[in-house]
């Protein structure tokens, strides 16, 4: 099962605590997934698709439960992706017209609406309600383990845009983007996707979600570390052969006794010990050196060799 199977199977036991709310999500559930289709004056028959089961589940139930309507369940199998897809039918019926103008679907002429009726979401609650619908119709959450990515899809600039004010509400900075003459809702980056799940009720892929972000949050901190580290050692090494280097070119050139003892001490004790850091070739000298001695000492060997 995918992570987002997962989430809308979450989302569909979520119980609205209040009266209001079933409504919004449901409008959300038609809007998204839904087509109508017109059958003659004032007569309309309504088709839910959906591919997860859940979904289907709470869909009729909500139908039934708030209008009371007949609904029929045509479950296919397809082939190609070894995956049932359910499609709800709900005939045409004299009641049907009256609730798909309740859920804000026909406008009063009974005729499409477009957008989200700003009165089916004026309360808090039924506006999480409306985004829990809109994920269960058409969201999509990549597995936190991946990208951190999320998409609501919508079937008008509209609705896209009514859907990022929704969102905005609750502190949620979604954007809007187009493909192939749809509009999708996203969100990148696990903040306002763990927000997002918070919000609606999907308090399992949420832990799951934090769970995750901390271990790649502690892994990359690691890695960070490793690599400075590395860069580091590596920066060091080509510095220790540099003056490896330079200590034989005094060497062959006017010979190491010829140096002051001091330099003639680490100038052997680098040649002894190529890989030592400086603070460790100071703590070799006798007496010990601080690494500022070191550092220095080191140069003017540098510059002798040079000269």
């Amino acid at each position: 099962m995918s992570f987002t199977a997962e989430v809308k199977d979450e989302l569909s036991r979520v119980e609205p605590k209040r009266k209001c709310c079933p409504r919004a999500e449901l409008s959300a559930l038609v809007r998204v997934e839904g087509t109508l289709h017109f059958t003659g004056n004032e007569r309309f028959r309504l088709e839910i698709a959906t591919e997860t089961a859940p979904v289907a589940r709470k869909a009729i139930k909500l139908l039934h439960s708030i209008y009371e309507l007949t609904t029929e369940l045509t479950v296919r199998r397809s082939v190609l992706h070894k995956s049932n897809n359910y499609l709800i039918t709900v005939p045409a019926q004299p009641k049907l017209a009256q609730a798909l103008h309740d859920l804000g679907i026909l406008d009063d002429a009974l005729t499409p609406s477009h957008g989200i009726p700003r009165w089916l979401v004026k309360k808090d609650c039924c506006a999480i309600s409306y985004l829990r619908g809109a994920f269960l119709g058409g969201g999509f959450v990549a597995d936190p383990h991946g990208d951190f990515h999320f998409e609501l899809t919508a079937e008008s600039e509209q609705v896209a845009e009514d859907l990022t004010a929704i969102m905005a509400r609750f502190d949620i900075n979604a954007r809007i983007t187009q493909r192939r003459g749809t509009y999708a809702v996203y969100l990148k980056g696990a903040e306002p996707i763990v927000t997002f799940l918070a919000l609606v009720g999907a308090h399992h892929a949420l832990l799951r979600t934090e769970d995750v972000r901390i271990i790649k949050g502690v892994r990359n901190d690691v890695n960070r570390l490793v690599n400075a580290e590395t860069a580091n050692l590596q920066k060091s090494a080509e510095a220790a052969m540099t003056q490896v280097e330079a200590i034989r070119r005094l060497a062959s050139s006017r010979g190491l006794e010829s140096l002051p003892p001091a330099l003639q001490e680490l100038a052997a004790l680098r040649l002894e010990h190529p890989d030592a850091s400086l603070r460790e070739l100071g703590e070799l000298a006798e007496p010990p050196l601080s690494k500022s001695a070191v550092y220095h000492r080191i140069r003017r060997l540098e510059e002798l060799a040079s000269d």
